[in-house]
């Protein structure tokens, strides 16, 4: 299948519409050139107002991190965007209520088939490190330190929610080290020179040992 069609297909779906209380408007940003996918946890209330994903605060602290431009970030042919909800949950007693469970088995893989060039994929927040990373590390705080066990072809963040500033002071070791191999990877991923505006560690950072398998 191309991915035109599929991508017709997402944004035609109705399977959770009763579970969304503002009804369904997946949110999707793919383009069978891409470099670099961004699996995120679903559309908060202003990206589902706008159509336009991570068009928040945190879409703006997660440029930052990645040091691109919006015109790179909104760019289908370079970034794809396929959060692990497509649609805006609704709210919850302490901000949004998780991904809809249904959304990631029912695409992900159909639609991560048709992306052939994606050599990095960045993994944002507890809901994708749970789908993709929880075999392998036993927090997503040590899947994000063991970033350099997981490059060049994967990384794992934090949510860049302002609710997660007590986890970025507790964890400065993040913009020292963490920031900056994320930024050399996606400038590779795009063909890009790295930023200098977060400068690079001196040592290796010294991850924590990852989950052993079996």
């Amino acid at each position: 299948m191309r991915l035109p069609v599929l991508l017709d297909e997402v944004r035609a779906c109705r399977v959770c519409e009763r579970a969304l209380p503002l009804g369904p408007r997946p949110l999707v940003q793919l383009g069978s050139s891409a470099r670099v996918l961004i699996i995120g946890q679903a559309p908060g209330r202003v990206a589902h107002e706008t159509g336009v994903p991570w068009s928040d605060r945190s879409g703006d602290r997660l440029r930052e991190w990645m040091g691109v431009e919006r015109r790179v970030f909104y760019d289908p042919g370079s970034v794809a965007l396929m959060p692990m909800g497509f649609c805006y949950p609704g709210p919850g007693p302490s901000g949004d209520l998780p991904p809809r469970p249904e959304c990631a088995p029912f695409w992900h893989d159909r639609l991560r088939r048709l992306l052939p060039d994606v050599s990095l994929t960045i993994l944002v927040g507890r809901f994708a490190y749970e789908r993709y990373l929880a075999e392998q590390f036993d927090s997503l705080t040590v899947a994000v330190r063991s970033g350099p066990a997981l490059l060049p072809t994967r990384i794992a963040l934090p949510h860049p929610s302002p609710r997660n500033n007590l986890w970025l002071r507790r964890n400065p070791w993040f913009e020292a080290r963490a920031l900056p191999a994320l930024r050399a990877a996606v400038s590779s991923a795009l063909g890009a020179t790295p930023s200098p505006r977060i400068p690079a560690p001196r040592t290796a950072p010294s991850p924590r040992a990852p989950r052993r398998s079996g």
